[in-house]
Parts: structure tokens; sequence; C-alpha cells
């Protein structure tokens, strides 16, 4: 049987092509012309041995094979650009200090820490989960190199806009609330402590759309948040991302509730030009965080992590 080695400068156009929507825009990008586009994307399924692609209306979209060659193209392109930054930069050394909203401490923390400390044994990163408010206090008075948050508009002098993530509300997923739509009754909230950015939102789209509210349960950490709600003890709202299994996202017309905005992802830094060791651990995770909210917002902005590289 014949071995197939894929090309990964044709994969890389075909994730380039996938995350700009458009194999146009990918062709100006990697500073191609669209025939040489088209050609490996003809040699990408001739190496596939299987349609990538299928007709949708005008344009093309992905067929089953072309998903699961999307998934594998990501994650060999990655290993191979870690590869090569951790071939390229082995005595890179120094102190990180990095911060992160607690939606991100235990799903995307383990995996950033785990791919920087293999590329870059001899670089200390110090790392604080905390809430919104103490990350901007500590990045912009540099007691944080870089700070991963939350934002509702507000941005800091160095920063990077990753994505708009849709906020919702969320509840148990096996337990029933003691609330129904129409009883008159306030909606029970389950809350962090004041402040909180989501909580705000929570309460003025329950005021714009008429609906009373009582706070049922309020928590000064993420975990207690998601015992309350799992609980039924009263619905609270996040984004998508990082959510445990005893939750569940609810439909805001099914729920009786109003639709909510969506929250900005931001990644801050201290400085505008970080040193070596704190511009390589932001390019990790800007790309942790791009694979993060790909399920829940398609085309997410990875650009970003380009200009760490």
């Amino acid at each position: 049987m014949r071995r197939t080695i894929f090309d990964l400068d044709v994969l890389r156009t075909f994730a380039t092509g996938m995350e700009l929507g458009n194999f146009a825009r990918a062709a100006d990008r990697l500073g191609r012309s669209t025939s040489a586009v088209s050609a490996q994307l003809k040699k990408l399924e001739e190496q596939a041995g299987t349609p990538i692609f299928r007709k949708a209306g005008r344009g093309l979209a992905l067929t089953d094979a072309g998903e699961t060659m999307l998934a594998y193209a990501r994650r060999l392109l990655e290993l191979n650009d870690e590869a090569a930054a951790a071939v390229q930069s082995m005595e890179l050394e120094g102190w990180v200090r990095l911060g992160l909203q607690e939606d991100f401490g235990e799903t995307l923390l383990p995996d950033v820490l785990g791919r920087f400390a293999r590329a870059h044994p001899k670089v200390r990163i110090e790392a604080r989960v905390v809430r919104n408010i103490e990350l901007i206090e500590r990045v912009t008075t540099g007691k944080l190199d870089l700070a991963l948050t939350w934002s509702e508009g507000t941005l800091t002098p160095h920063c990077d806009k990753i994505a708009d993530v849709p906020m919702r509300w969320i509840g148990p997923a096996e337990e029933a609330v003691g609330w129904n739509p129409g009883s008159g009754e306030p909606v029970p909230l389950a809350s962090l402590e004041a402040p909180c950015l989501l909580r705000t939102a929570a309460t003025k789209a329950l005021d714009a759309a008429g609906i009373a509210w009582r706070l049922a349960f309020v928590s000064p950490s993420l975990g207690g948040l998601w015992a309350a709600t799992a609980a039924g003890l009263g619905i609270t709202i996040r984004t998508p991302i990082g959510l445990p299994r005893k939750v569940k996202p609810l439909l805001a017309k099914e729920a009786g509730l109003p639709e909510l905005p969506s929250l900005g992802l931001v990644l801050h830094r201290a400085e505008a030009e970080p040193g070596p060791a704190a511009a390589r651990l932001a390019s990790i995770m800007l790309q942790s965080v791009g694979e993060a909210v790909a399920d829940v917002v398609p085309q997410a902005v990875r650009s970003a992590a380009r200009a760490y590289a």
C-alpha cells in the first residue's frame, strides 16, 4: 500500500483559505496566484484520494472528508510551527507573567503551558487566574505581561481583539430550574460577585425586556457558580466556551428569556513590543484560543497570532 505524505505547504493554503472564507484572499495573503492555489487544492484532493469540496449554491463547502482533513491540517501545521519555533529558540529564557479569566483556567491553561514548556523549558511562567477587573489593572500597571479577558468595549493601549463571543443563558443539564416563563415570578439568577460584566449584561437584558429578576445565588468563584446552576438554584449567563457537562446553554425563546449580545475576547499586553518569551507565549495563546472559540465563532480571528510568530 502506497504511503500518503501530505504536503505541508498545500495544507497551509487549505487551512488559510478556510480561515479567511475565501481562497482568493488566501492567495493574496500567501503571495500566490489564484491558479497556483487551485492547483494546490487539486493536489490535496489527489493526495487524499477523495473529494474534499462539494458544490454549495454558487460556492464550495467541505465534504465530511474535507472537515476531517481540515482538523488534521490544523494539527499538523500547529505541530510543524511548534517544532520550528522550538528548534530556532532553544535558548529562549526569561520570565513571563500571564493572567486569564476563570473561564479559561481549566480548559485553556494546561494546553498552553504544556505546549510552551515543551518548546521553551528554560522560561519560567507565573500564571494568575482571576477576575476581569484585576487582570486589566495588573496588565496596565505592568504587573502582568499578558492578560486574556472579556471586554464590553474597553480596550488597553496594547491589545489584540480575538473574537466577539455570544453570551448565552445557562441552566442545569439535568435538574429543573424552579421558574416557569409567564408565571409572573422573578427569574432566579445565579451570579458571580459584583463587579461582573456578564451579571450586568444579564440584568440589563432582563430589565429591557420588562422581566423581573432576583439574585438567587452569588458566588466568589466560577466553580461555585457552576455548582449552583447545575443544582437548579438559578439561571446564569456565560459564553458557551468551557462549559462543564453538568450545565447547558438554553434557547432564549424557549426559556422565555431575552436574546443576549456578544462579548469581546481580548489579549492584552503590558508593552507594545513584548520580549521574545512573552511574544512566543502570546502566539501560542492566540492559537489555542482560536481553536477554543472555533466551534462557537466561525472564522474567529487568528491572524493576530502571526504577528508574534
